[in-house]
């Protein structure tokens, strides 16, 4: 069947909260990507923005392929792809966040845009892809792997060197690093320390990585930052969730992250291998718990396989990753009693945290590696082309009923 729905009116550039469960049933006319993998996926005004590791794309009835170099743009009405957005991105993009006046922060692995000397981290205009004068961030030593935008301030997480190590918060119009955020992450449980997921929400900003501290505080792989305040300060909230081991192959575990749309609490997804503790599930925590080891309100196990990808609506904590199942704690690379099966993309209520019955099914792949809710539904990027048993290869959208 095919799904319909108006998307004229729908205009927001910012996760929204849902009234409802979002539909299993994927709208038709989103564009495809026709090789690689979808990282990121930013709502600039109408405009999806869409970041990974690909070079071509189509239009949704598959009658035009277009060149495009890890980036691309297209209409969230029509699913009309922007013929004069194609800027050259010289590496994988990661991370993706709107900005003022039509533009999108771009963060990747990449030592160029556009012929020019960007790396890791430009802001492109969307009328013509061009790098918007003014925006000269000082990012040095790797890549940037997330980013957040809140207000006059951009907030940038990846395995860099400078302006800071690893985690950064930039002015969004000149990208000068904010001399009152020195938070640094340290004791990495990898080779050099690396910031997987960030996100923001009413004062407080929570990341994750292969930190074990901030600023010198123990914060296994997770942490809270204070940010509402003149000087940003790491929050009195500590959790020993992700201080155990998972497999050799993964000493940082921890991957995508989101904050329910009020700000209350937030979900943390893993990989990790099939083992128990908090190796491959999907984790709620409350934002303003108070404490040294705090435990998480919920969580959710596949039973062995990766979770990459967590949105929050408020109706539902969509988890994505390359998973068979969820509700299954007793699994080890297999279904336990009680597991349900929920093949690449999941739903999970988010109080209970019990599967919903929502289970449109994705081919598994690498996994969901991006989110995007809006008013008009969820938006999902991945690396294969099977999305609610229908094509639509990497990119597509469940629409709210």
């Amino acid at each position: 069947m095919l799904a319909k729905v108006a998307l004229a009116a729908i205009l927001a550039s910012a996760p929204a909260a849902h009234p409802r469960v979002v539909s299993a049933d994927p709208i038709d006319n989103t564009p495809h990507v026709l090789d690689g993998i979808v990282n990121a996926i930013a709502l600039v005004g109408g405009t999806v923005v869409v970041g990974g590791s690909f070079s071509e794309v189509s239009d949704a009835a598959r009658t035009t392929v277009l060149a495009r170099d890890n980036l691309f743009a297209y209409d969230l009405a029509t699913g009309r792809i922007l013929p004069d957005f194609r800027p050259s991105v010289t590496g994988p993009v990661h991370g993706l966040a709107a900005g003022d006046r039509g533009t999108v922060y771009v963060g990747g692995e990449f030592y160029g845009v556009n012929h020019t000397g960007a790396r890791a981290l430009a802001q492109l205009r969307l009328s013509d892809g061009a790098l918007v004068p003014g925006f000269a961030p000082r990012i040095r030593g790797g890549s940037v792997n997330t980013l957040a935008r809140q207000g006059s301030k951009l907030y940038v997480g990846g395995d860099f060197i400078s302006p800071r190590t690893a985690l950064a918060r930039l002015d969004a119009t000149t990208g000068a690093a904010d001399p009152a955020f020195d938070i640094t992450p340290g004791a990495p449980l990898t080779p050099t320390v690396k910031v997987h997921a960030l996100a923001v929400s009413r004062g407080r900003l929570a990341v994750d990585g292969s930190f074990t501290t901030l600023n010198g505080h123990a914060r296994p792989q997770l942490g809270l930052i204070d940010v509402g305040k003149p000087v940003a300060a790491v929050a009195a909230w500590r959790t020993d969730a992700y201080a155990g081991k998972c497999k050799d192959t993964f000493p940082s575990y921890v991957r995508g992250l989101d904050f329910s749309p009020d700000g209350r609490y937030f979900v943390v997804v893993t990989t990790g291998g099939p083992r128990a503790g908090m190796c491959d599930t999907a984790a709620r925590f409350e934002t303003y718990a108070k404490g040294s080891r705090i435990k998480p309100t919920w969580v959710n196990a596949t039973g062995g396989d990766s979770l990459y990808a967590v949105s929050v609506t408020g109706a539902a904590v969509y988890v994505g990753g390359h998973q068979r199942w969820l509700d299954n704690p007793r699994g080890r690379d297999s279904a336990g009693k009680g597991a349900v099966a929920r093949p690449g993309i999941g739903a999970i209520h988010p109080r209970t945290g019990k599967a919903l019955g929502w289970n449109p099914t994705r081919e598994r792949g690498i996994g969901v590696k991006a989110f995007h809710a809006h008013a008009g539904g969820l938006l999902v990027g991945s690396d294969t082309a099977r999305l609610g048993r229908e094509y639509h290869a990497r990119i597509g959208m469940f629409p709210l009923p």
